[in-house]
């Protein structure tokens, strides 16, 4: 049995710990490659081509051209441009012909309609929300009781929102950051290009994880590099030939204007590392589907014992490493910080959310709000072991013995 003191960490969905070999790749950039990557001189030359590596390492992960991979600072970003691109005042829309920056971060009112699920990152649905006080029609898409989003009623939010204003985009994840349900991505995109609309596919968690299927049919791509066992702070957003995007920032010229600012060569080696392993991660993720499956037994016996069997959140088509649990009679926030005291490090919802007193809106939209308040993600990695997986519950056990023994309101 580990000692109490040792941390199992199973929240890898929150963020992955850097591959050894990503780790080495950035010292040896950080020593050669200190450069600007903007300058025309030698060492500039030399910190470039880090930027280049990495672009091309992205694009064939993501099966998209390096043409058409803008390096951003992480997920965040890359799903804000993907965003923002289908969506132009009068005034950038005049000066939308040039290329990279076309018209500029619009700055007035919008129009056209998007059409994204409830169950998207808070870096789509916060944005979607800030593009409809901007003037954009957003039809928001319900889950299913299963998490999963289905093909129909993206049809039916496409089919009324172009009531309203003509439907230019439609975004929907590859996998739920939080209960892990495959997303039919596939399915929406023929929909969605049947309706000559665009698909925004948010494949942070996807990328590394699962087959290129996951994300096929999309014209624009989200990833970030730390979901891959790469450097956080910088991420990529992919897009089919021909889109033009409209930049966030203002600024210099870096990544044809689209993300102006000076770019780090050695984030991008570590990047580029990680996208190159990733190509061969899903069968690592596929294979640690038992240790999950066992991570839920474990788990349900423990709560079982405890008087309150968890019930899981998100059926179907799950990606390989996440289970998202609900303890009936405890609060999730409360067991989080509970587990991190024993050396168990999982989280109640997205990470970008921690902190906030309101329960995820993914879970919310699936299965009201009760169901959401006592949920639990665990999400496992290439590291994790069974023993691991063993001397966790074991502790959630010894959480939960401790919690039910407390007087009521302590």
């Amino acid at each position: 049995m580990r000692p109490a003191s040792s941390v199992i960490y199973l929240d890898w969905n929150a963020t992955t710990p850097p591959h050894p070999e990503v780790l080495a790749a950035m010292q040896a950039a950080a020593e050669a490659a200190w450069a600007n990557p903007a300058s025309v001189h030698g060492p500039g030359r030399r910190a470039r081509a880090f930027i280049e590596q990495a672009r091309e390492a992205v694009a064939r992960l993501t099966g998209f051209d390096a043409r058409d991979v803008t390096l951003t600072s992480g997920g965040t970003e890359a799903n804000n441009l993907a965003l923002l691109h289908a969506f132009g005042d009068e005034a950038g829309a005049a000066g939308a012909a040039g290329a990279g920056a076309a018209g500029g971060p619009a700055a007035g009112r919008l129009h056209g309609a998007l059409v994204v699920s409830r169950i998207e990152h808070p870096s789509v649905a916060r944005a979607a929300e800030g593009l409809a006080g901007r003037g954009v029609h957003v039809a928001w898409v319900d889950p299913e009781p299963s998490g999963r989003v289905a093909p129909e009623a993206i049809a039916a939010a496409i089919d009324r929102a172009a009531a309203v204003a003509p439907v230019r985009l439609v975004s929907l994840q590859a996998v739920n950051h939080e209960t892990g349900v495959v997303q039919p991505v596939a399915e929406a995109a023929a929909i969605v290009h049947a309706r000559g609309a665009r698909l925004h596919v948010d494949a942070v968690q996807a990328v590394g994880r699962l087959p290129a299927e996951a994300w096929a049919g999309a014209d624009l791509v989200s990833v970030a590099a730390h979901k891959i066992r790469g450097p956080k702070g910088i991420g990529a957003l992919a897009v089919q030939p021909g889109i033009r995007l409209r930049p966030v920032l203002l600024g210099g010229a870096q990544e044809r204007g689209l993300r102006p600012g000076t770019q780090d060569p050695v984030a991008a080696a570590g990047f580029a590392v990680a996208a190159r392993r990733a190509l061969g991660a899903p069968a690592r993720y596929a294979a640690l589907a038992p240790l999950r499956d066992r991570l839920e037994a474990e788990l349900t016996q423990v709560g079982r014992a405890a008087g309150a069997s968890p019930v899981r959140n998100g059926e179907g088509a799950r990606a390989p490493h996440v289970t998202n649990l609900s303890w009936p009679g405890w609060r999730g926030d409360e067991l989080c910080a509970a587990l991190d005291l024993e050396g168990v490090a999982v989280s109640s919802g997205a990470a970008c959310s921690a902190g906030t007193a309101e329960p995820s809106p993914v879970l919310t939209a699936m299965l009201g709000p009760e169901r959401a308040a006592s949920a639990v993600r665990f999400s496992i990695g290439e590291d994790t072991t069974e023993a691991d997986l063993v001397e966790a519950a074991f502790r959630v056990a010894r959480v939960l013995s401790r919690l039910r023994s407390l007087p009521a309101g302590s």
